[in-house]
Parts: structure tokens; sequence; C-alpha cells
């Protein structure tokens, strides 16, 4: 009778079963009186795909009306990745991990939407140059086409050596040694600026010479995590907060100065007054993310060490604005400023464990993005304080980064109807 008692309370999660935290609260942990030493290896596989419809703004058709928005391209990103993860125990519940990441494929691709074509779309249909200056006899082709932002349907392909990441973590409470409490982490993760620098200005069209993938951009997440173990259940959360910080040999659009001037509302303006490399280089953004998940187990042989279990979780990220590579910088050839986004979604995964020292997962995870801006650099800075930025009496005050092509209200391009779907396939061995 009490051991029936004890299994009902076990299924309604109204007592716990043995302490092992959801996979999201995994700790490697040495010198303990019965484990000397941990050893984790995370070999995986990672697809991510990013699809979007990239709109563009269009002037009022009639004074004091509302800014209208063409559809112009589909947009289409494919990342894929071998993802090598090493984490072992320094001591008690404190680990040290490193990753690294190998990019088979960084690819992009931009078509029309249907309905848009070459002799009614307004990328193709184009009079003004970087300056803002109109350019002569522009639509006297005998096409009737002006001068291209750039050519559609386009490609870009890039891959290599990613960012390599080190981290510190920390168990102050860990289940599996004092099951009153639940496992809490605190750790923090450094992503370091080694992969090659990604230039946007150079030509990525040639799948067999692939451009570079690095930002050259310092990011460091701290995060906590918690997770108890009830029943058949895990439930678990995570926040985490990224603070990116430039480091050596960041790319800057001013970089492409003498090489291609046209692609510079004011190249005149690089390295002068304000407007110096950190001013005007890759601007980062900063990111928040939040998760909520629950493991389900409903097989566990612990004298077999066998288990298998269902991983649900709600996902919220909040993307922040910056001046870095997004859905256009390959297309355009240079760093585009966006507008903040939020980030809403789910992941659902398996994971099985046949053995004391293997376990593999699958899951897929689905975020939708929402709509942005991808070209919103702003004009310049009040430099005498005259309350305006003075284009044309004071045009040193005029930002070398904007574009009077598509940062100009009326002109700037939107990403809408943004989806990214990630697949990942892993296993991992432990020692």
């Amino acid at each position: 009778m009490h051991r029936l008692r004890a299994v009902l309370a076990a299924l309604t999660l109204g007592a716990p079963l043995a302490a092992s935290a959801a996979d999201i609260t995994r700790i490697a942990s040495s010198f303990e009186d019965d484990d000397p030493f941990d050893l984790f290896i995370d070999v995986g596989f990672e697809r991510t795909q990013t699809r979007a419809k990239l709109v563009r703004e269009q002037a009022p058709s009639v004074e004091g009306g509302h800014l209208q928005e063409s559809n112009e391209l589909w947009y289409k990103g494919v990342d894929s990745r071998l993802n090598l993860r090493l984490a072992f125990g320094l001591y008690r519940d404190l680990e040290f991990s490193f990753a690294v990441p190998i990019v088979f494929q960084q690819n992009e691709r931009w078509d029309f939407v249907s309905g848009t074509t070459l002799t009614n779309s307004t990328l193709t249909n184009n009079c003004i140059n970087a300056d803002g200056s109109t350019i002569p006899g522009c639509l006297a082709d005998p096409a009737g086409l002006g001068h291209p932002l750039f050519g559609v349907p386009q490609e870009s392909f890039r891959g290599g050596l990613g960012n390599m990441h080190f981290g510190m973590a920390y168990a102050f409470f860990n289940q599996e040694k004092d099951d009153t409490k639940p496992t809490w982490i605190i750790g923090l993760d450094w992503e370091a600026p080694t992969a090659k620098q990604r230039d946007p200005s150079l030509d990525t069209t040639d799948p067999d010479n692939r451009g570079n993938v690095g930002d050259r951009v310092h990011k460091y997440q701290i995060y906590t995590s918690f997770s108890r173990r009830m029943g058949i259940a895990d439930p678990y959360f995570r926040a985490s907060y990224t603070i990116p910080v430039r480091g050596p040999k960041f790319y800057s659009n001013c970089d492409q100065r003498d090489a291609s001037p046209s692609n510079l509302g004011a190249p005149e303006n690089c390295l002068t007054g304000p407007w110096d490399r950190k001013e005007t280089g890759i601007k980062s953004p900063t990111q928040a993310s939040m998760l909520f998940g629950v493991e389900l187990v409903p097989f566990q042989n612990d004298k077999k060490f066998q288990k298998f279990a269902f991983d649900l979780r709600a996902i919220g990220n909040y993307v922040g604005k910056g001046r870095y590579y997004n859905e256009l910088s390959s297309a355009l050839r240079k760093l585009l400023t966006s507008e903040d986004y939020f980030q809403v979604g789910g992941l659902v995964g398996v994971s099985a464990r046949a053995a004391e020292a293997f376990t593999i997962r699958a899951s897929g995870t689905f975020l939708y993005n929402s709509d942005h801006l991808l070209t919103s650099e702003t004009i310049g800075k009040d430099e005498d304080s005259s309350g305006t930025v003075n284009v044309a009496a004071n045009p040193s005050e005029v930002n070398p980064n904007f574009d009077w092509r598509y940062d100009v209200a009326g002109r700037r391009f939107r990403a809408t109807e943004s989806t990214t779907f990630r697949f990942d396939l892993s296993a991992s061995f432990s020692f």
C-alpha cells in the first residue's frame, strides 16, 4: 500500500524520482567522493533556415497620406554547421567548457515575390545615388530601367571556422546531491572573435570561393538556469543577457571608402570629426533571452543508465538595435542598421540515453521574428547645436553610413513574415 501511494504521488508530480536535472542544467563536477572527474563531449549537427518577405516603404501618393509598402523580395538564409563542445569539472559543481562551430554553409538567396518583376521593382527602377543626388538620364535606357541597387535573383555563399566559445558555470544547488533543492546554475559564456573577418563588400556569389563568417565581436553572455525534477516531469527555466564588445580588426563601412566610395552617402566624412572607425563600424545588438520548458521522462532505468525523455520549451528573445550583418547586407555590400525586434516560438525535442556514457538528442525549434526595419541608419549628428543635422550648411555632420537610396523614410526596407526553423541532432559522451 505504501508503495502504491509512492507510485501515485510520483505520477502526479507529488514526489521526486531520481534527481536527474534537465539537460539545460547539466554540469560537470569533479573531486566528488563518488565521482573524481566529469568530462562531457558533445558533437552536434545544426541546420537553421530563415525566411522573410522584404518590403519597401513608398511615399504617399497624396499629401498628408500614410507611407505605403511594396512587396519586393523573398529572402532565404540557410546555415549548416557542426558544433563541437567539451566540458569538464574543475571542482565540485564548477565547470569549464570550450566549443567551436565548423560552418559548412552560410548561404543566402534573394528572389522577387510574386507580381514583382524587373520592370516594376523599386530595386531596379532606382535613379538616386547614395549621396542623394539624382542620376542624370537615369531612365533613358531603352529597357526603361534605372540603376539597380543589386541584381535579382542573387545568391551569397559563406563558410569556415566560426568563433570559439569559452565558458564557466557553477551550481549553487544541485538536486542530485540534495533532493530537497532545485538545481540552480549561473554561468558566463565568452564568444571570442576568432573567425576570419566577414567583409560584406566582397563578392561572395561563387560557391567554390566562400566568404568568411566572423564578425570580430566579443560576446559575453551571462545566464542563470533552474530545474526541479518532480515525478516524471523536470520543469526548467533559463534567462540570459548578451553584451557585445568590438574586438580587433572589426569591420567599418568606411573601410570601402577608397574601393567603393559610391556605396557610401558621405565617404568624405570617413575618419573625420566624430566619424572615426568606432562610430562608423559594426555595432552588434545586445540580446536578452528567456525560456521555460519541461522535460517529460516516461521511461527511466537507473540500474542500466537508460532514459527516454520529451522536451517541450517556450522561447522569447529580444534583439536590440544595431549596425551589423542583416538580411540585406550581402546584397547591398555593407553593414546595415536594423531596428530592434522580438522572437517568440518554441522547441520540441526527444533524448535517449542507451548507456551511462552515451546520449543522443534531436529537436526542432520554430521562431517568429517580429517585423523590423533593415535600413534605418541615422542621418548624422547635430555638431553645431542648431537643433537639426544641417546637410547643406554643415555637411560634415552627415553620417558616412547614411544612404539616401534606402535609409530615408519612404525608401526603407523592412523584414516581414520572418520565421526561423532550426533542426538539431547531437550526441553526448560522458566520462
